[in-house]
């Protein structure tokens, strides 16, 4: 099926400059932020594309202050789907939470999904997003089928391996900046039901819990971990291994999950609500909750997007919002690499209340894909101003120096010199995009910040 534009909504709304941020709160910039359903029309300009705004740190904020943003969430559109190979089409903005909405009642289900719902299929591809089965999956670009893009010449081309397949891979991880994403193609998979089969084990120390994590991706299609990073001593790095399958019709409930709206915090709290002693005691208390081996049947939400239960739950990070910090380590090199990153944490105050482990399998295509097999680890840290970028310093050069890398969809902080010595393929994306954008017409405040692209 095929839908056209709603004149009414064909040219976008609002336009006034005002502050937008990611989803950590950090950095806050002024921005002529528009909505445009026909992404066609308002790719013309050579803009930045915006999805739900969930990436974390600077990715989707213009590259300077009062410089205009398109949001894509009005190009919504599902094109076309064929429900004998699970190949669906859509516009850019169409979201993961309508896929599931739609799809999982159905007995399909997207290949890969992040940690909240609350994303575009643009922004997945963009930022090549990863999820509890990378150890089996690989990314989310690895199921894409083609795209439509507005490439920074003008031209809209449909792309993919097999046509402008340089193009296609630095687009998957290019965060948005080697083209505008028009329509995204994907394969979906089957599923025996909507519902998850899930269990949760307790490790004592960071070590532990890393070689389970690997011997349950031997088995489970789906593993991660949660990790206390303010336990110290022989409890460095404790934590609750989560793996979980597909359930089987007989196992699991005759009704389809209700996806309701979540509860929304109203306001932001005050800063430093969510401080080092603060997640002290939640840690602990966690931790203590899941000592016991536990199994069920889990509603889809509550597994892959457990933070989507509360609305704006950013806000609860107050004013000074939050650093998400996300880097893969070669672990199989050196076991004790993850051991020394939680002993960097513990000595510099970096406590995290939603901590999270997991292990990577092989190497994405796209040429800024984050993954590389090994180990990672996901923070949130409290912005604390000058103490938060010496901890995000003091690991990166733990990661630079051990071959590891950090993923772009969350940073804010990371140097230019650490992304550089941490990126080998960032000479072969930097030519890919050269060849498609020689003036560097589509930029961001991280292309400025890591790239030395001009504001």
């Amino acid at each position: 099926m095929v839908h056209e534009p709603n004149p009414a909504r064909a040219h976008g709304e609002g336009g006034l400059v005002s502050e937008i941020s990611g989803w950590g709160g950090h950095p806050r910039i002024e921005a002529r932020e528009t909505r445009d359903e026909d992404l066609e029309r308002a790719s013309r300009e050579g803009v930045l594309f915006r999805g739900l705004g969930r990436s974390y740190g600077d990715a989707s904020l213009p590259a300077r202050s009062g410089a205009h943003v398109v949001s894509t969430s009005r190009a919504d559109r599902l094109i076309s789907f064929d429900a004998v190979t699970g190949v669906l089409r859509a516009e850019a903005g169409f979201s993961l939470a309508e896929l599931n909405r739609i799809f999982l009642p159905r007995g399909f289900a997207p290949p890969v999904v992040p940690g909240t719902q609350y994303v575009t299929l643009g922004g997945m591809v963009a930022c090549d997003v990863h999820g509890k089965n990378h150890h089996a999956e690989g990314t989310f670009g690895r199921h894409v089928r083609g795209l439509r893009m507005r490439v920074p010449d003008g031209r809209v081309l449909e792309i993919s391996a097999t046509r402008e397949p340089e193009l296609f891979r630095a687009t998957q991880g290019g965060m948005g900046l080697t083209g505008a994403i028009l329509e995204v193609e994907v394969a979906l998979r089957r599923i025996p039901s909507p519902w998850l089969r899930v269990e949760t084990r307790a490790f004592a120390d960071i070590d532990a819990l890393v070689s389970g994590l690997r011997e349950a991706g031997r088995h489970s299609p789906y593993t991660l971990a949660w990790s206390d990073t303010t336990a110290r001593g022989r409890a460095l790095g404790r934590g609750i291994l989560i793996t979980g399958d597909w359930a089987e019709p007989g196992a699991a409930p005759a009704r389809a999950p209700v996806f309701r709206a979540p509860f929304e915090l109203p306001f932001d709290l005050p800063s430093g609500l969510i401080a080092p002693w603060s997640i002290r005691l939640f840690n602990s208390a966690y931790y203590r909750l899941y000592q016991r081996a536990r199994s069920g049947i889990a509603h889809p939400r509550a597994f892959f997007h457990p933070l989507d239960v509360i609305g704006r739950w950013n806000r609860a990070y107050g004013r000074r919002g939050f650093a998400q910090y996300q880097c893969v380590v070669p672990a199989a090199a050196d076991a004790q690499i993850v051991r020394r990153l939680f002993e960097i944490l513990g000595r510099m105050d970096g406590a995290s209340p939603v901590p999270v482990v997991k292990d990577f399998g092989a190497e994405a295509s796209g040429l800024l894909s984050f993954p590389l097999p090994g180990v990672t680890i996901a923070l949130d840290l409290p912005m604390r101003g000058a103490a938060t970028q010496a901890l995000v310093d003091r690991l990166n050069d733990e990661v630079a120096a051990n071959g590891g890398r950090i993923y772009l969809a969350k940073d804010s902080l990371s140097r230019p010199e650490h992304f550089r010595s941490m990126e080998r393929r960032l000479p072969a994306w930097n030519e890919t995009r050269r060849k498609w954008d020689p003036d560097a017409r589509l930029r961001s405040a991280l292309s400025v910040r890591l790239l030395g692209d001009e504001p």
